[in-house]
């Protein structure tokens, strides 16, 4: 659909004006904001920017929230301030605490200064909890009912005094003092009688999350639970708001985001990657670059230090790549399923010894395999006359077996350590990116190499 609207995007004349919802091939209400949203970031921003300000007040609102921060960002710095300020004020409260998350210290100032007193009371507290907290993702659009109430009773109480909002799927059930007591889904409000108490319905089996919780841990709770709203209470069991499944998805995209970036040795992007100037795409991914490159100054001072050992055997020189390459692979192998497996909580760090013992069965085997593919390597290429490796190819065939093990197993116990020694001093795994494991195996690779080549050639190449 996409294509096609672009394609007609490329005809449209500008300066004749522009109706949005000309382009779907449905009903103006039936057009979804995210569908809006979709075309006005591929239009020229002047002409977006146009477009916005032509739409009603409640499609305004509805779309600014399928918008990228910078979008969002663009928009109200450019737009009258009176119709900032409307937009900021209506949106929910996770979307408006999203959009104040991505401002600096002096935006932020400014904006807040745009909301009504309640709502800028709201935002800022939500702005006080930490970035990772679910905090940042509560939405006060939520309904609450008494025990002592019927469905009847309860009904008349919810049209009264809510409004139509998809967190209003479940509703809570609290005492006089706002403590959460249990949760209702509203179908069993529609399908009992009217005059059924609403203490008959409860089980007081419910879930809920705590305002101090990481976001992490909120996705697991929807995974475990298959929740698609679940209510945030503070210490004291009072009800704060809710999260809802579409917000968790969108902080779950970002952290696995996040953690591929971090974990191919690039910072985190705070824009998508389209929208990133080149710059700043730059400077991301320069910072990890310089720190692997002089990292990777010790495979040079390595490699001189055995210099001798080189110069005297230099057939020692051609499996260098081989080797370190090996070393890096296997580590990176390790780093993956560890991180991966941190991440998903199907290990912890009480694990550790389980993951070392199976890394270390791994790595041997592997590294077996490895050694013996390039143990018959050596061995065909000098038989066959394909290369001359000496009288001494076959002392050279068992260095590279031995090397390989060892460098194998070194890696892959490498990969699998770092990332949890990470986690213990409280650092993202993601942080030990294969690049960084690699460069690490790269090192410690040739000092393996050469020690094992000079225990198994001394007397004869060395």
């Amino acid at each position: 659909m996409m294509n096609n609207i672009q394609e007609q995007i490329k005809d449209i004349d500008w300066e004749k004006g522009f109706d949005i919802f000309s382009l779907f091939d449905k009903k103006k209400e039936n057009v979804h904001p995210a569908e809006i949203a979709q075309v006005l970031d591929v239009i020229p921003y002047e002409n977006a920017l146009e477009t916005y300000k032509q739409l009603p007040k409640d499609t305004q609102i509805s779309v600014f929230s399928y918008f990228d921060f910078l979008i969002q960002y663009k928009l109200i710095k450019n737009l009258p301030k009176h119709t900032a300020s409307f937009i900021l004020n209506q949106l929910s409260s996770d979307d408006r605490t999203s959009f104040f998350t991505g401002l600096n210290d002096f935006e932020r100032s400014k904006y807040l200064n745009y909301l009504s007193y309640s709502n800028k009371l709201e935002t800022q507290d939500f702005l006080g909890f930490p970035e990772d907290s679910v905090a940042r993702l509560i939405d006060t659009d939520f309904a609450t009912v008494h025990e002592n109430m019927t469905i009847e009773e309860a009904g008349e109480y919810l049209r009264r005094n809510f409004k139509d909002s998809v967190a209003v799927n479940v509703i809570y059930v609290v005492d006089e003092d706002n403590k959460l007591i249990d949760d209702i889904q509203v179908r069993r409000l529609v399908l009992n009688e009217p005059d059924t108490n609403i203490k008959e319905l409860m089980d007081g089996d419910f879930v809920y999350l705590i305002v101090n919780d990481t976001i992490e841990k909120a996705i697991h709770k929807f995974k475990e639970y298959d929740r698609v709203v679940m209510p945030v209470v503070n210490e004291e069991m009072e009800l704060i708001g809710v999260v809802t499944v579409d917000d968790i998805m969108d902080a779950a995209e970002d952290i696995e985001t996040e953690g591929i970036q971090k974990f191919g040795g690039v910072e985190k992007l705070d824009y998508p990657y389209v929208k990133t100037n080149f710059f700043t795409l730059t400077e991301k991914r320069a910072t990890w670059l310089i720190i692997l490159f002089i990292s990777e100054m010790l495979t040079a001072t390595a490699m001189g230090y055995f210099e001798d050992e080189i110069a005297t055997a230099v057939v020692l020189a051609l499996f260098v790549p081989l080797i370190i390459s090996s070393g890096g692979n296997s580590g990176s192998q390790a780093a993956t399923l560890i991180i991966r497996a941190l991440a998903l909580k199907e290990i912890s760090l009480k694990d550790w010894w389980f993951v070392i013992r199976r890394e270390f069965l791994s790595g041997l085997v592997l590294g077996i395999i490895l050694g013996f593919i390039g143990f018959v390597r050596i061995t065909i290429w000098q038989q066959m006359g394909w290369y001359d490796y000496g009288e001494h190819w076959l002392l050279i065939a068992l260095t590279i077996f031995s090397s390989l093990i060892g460098i194998v197993l070194w890696g892959t116990l490498m990969g699998s350590l770092i990332p949890m020694i990470l986690k213990k001093i409280k650092i993202d795994p993601a942080t030990s990116s294969a690049p960084f494991v690699a460069t690490l195996v790269d090192v410690t690779g040739l000092i393996i190499y050469f020690t094992i080549a000079a225990i198994i050639l001394k007397g004869t190449l060395l």
